[in-house]
């Protein structure tokens, strides 16, 4: 069983591959083609190409991720790298395509309304990019670019989505006008967000660093109401030199709230500082197992 299971994940991987290339396909000619929303990247550019020459989009795509492609086997792990980022290329720009073909496939889309088609399409192709993502794929395009950017100059990948991004969608704007540029940059900020939901699993948490001259107190309550693990970490004041432990405890989004009430009731003088932690695995959260 053991010698089957790094097959089984990459099959799970590979499958969740190509589903994710499927939804991103489907929000793109679902939505964003027929409201001539530009997509960014790759998919942006040949939406350009296709409005001026009616040459397939997904053809376009596969073209224009071929010396990416080169460069991201070069620069981002070879062998590793090219599997699955060939296999999500491949997958979408078929789909992008072939989709057309099908005989129940609305063409011209769902809606006329500019706003529903930046929804939708954001959340399809987020859901879609993100599914890609948790296989640890790529999705071809301007995230090769931005990875490349990244390893080779420094550049942070935010920067890198933002410079590429934004050229596609001025250039859109010229072409389809600035109403769909707008609306393209609100589609791109959401299927982001939803991408990055879809990558955690919804499982942020919360994290919670208290200093106070009642540390037992606190704890004891939050072990009591909570139910939460607490941890006594070691901490000395630069200021007065004083030892004084700081209490480390991680809770749900909802319970933070009641975190906070306590420590106020028990000492409202207290320090506390609140974090957000993509994950948390192990008794109370999520099992830890091997991705």
């Amino acid at each position: 069983m053991k010698t089957l299971k790094p097959f089984w994940n990459q099959t799970r991987d590979f499958a969740l591959i190509i589903v994710g290339s499927l939804a991103q396909a489907v929000g793109l000619r679902l939505f964003l083609v027929p409201a001539h929303l530009a997509s960014g990247g790759v998919s942006g550019i040949s939406q350009l190409i296709n409005h001026f020459t009616g040459w397939p989009i997904g053809v376009m795509v596969l073209i224009g991720n071929i010396p990416l492609f080169l460069l991201g086997w070069r620069f981002l792990g070879g062998h590793r790298f090219a599997a699955r980022t060939a296999t999500a290329i491949l997958s979408y720009s078929l789909a992008v395509d072939l989709l057309l073909l099908l005989p129940f496939f609305p063409k011209n889309g769902l809606t006329d309304d500019i706003f529903l088609n930046s929804l939708y399409g954001a959340v399809v192709s987020g859901f879609g990019y993100g599914l890609v993502y948790r296989a640890r794929g790529t999705s071809g395009g301007s995230d090769v670019l931005a990875r490349i950017l990244n390893h080779w100059r420094g550049v942070s990948m935010t920067q890198s989505y933002l410079m590429v991004d934004s050229l596609v969608i001025l250039a859109a704007g010229f072409v389809f006008g600035w109403k769909e540029a707008l609306y393209a940059i609100v589609t791109l900020y959401v299927s982001g967000l939803v991408a990055e939901t879809t990558l955690e699993g919804g499982g942020t948490v919360r994290t919670a660093m208290i200093v106070t001259a009642k540390p037992k107190e606190i704890a004891d309550e939050i072990l009591v109401e909570l139910e939460r693990g607490v941890t006594f970490l070691s901490g000395t004041g630069a200021y007065t030199g004083e030892e004084r432990p700081v209490l480390y405890v991680v809770v749900s989004h909802a319970e933070i709230a009641q975190v906070k009430a306590i420590v106020h009731e028990i000492d409202s003088k207290a320090f506390m500082v609140v974090g957000v932690a993509h994950e948390a695995l192990g008794e109370g959260f999520k099992e830890l197992k091997k991705a």
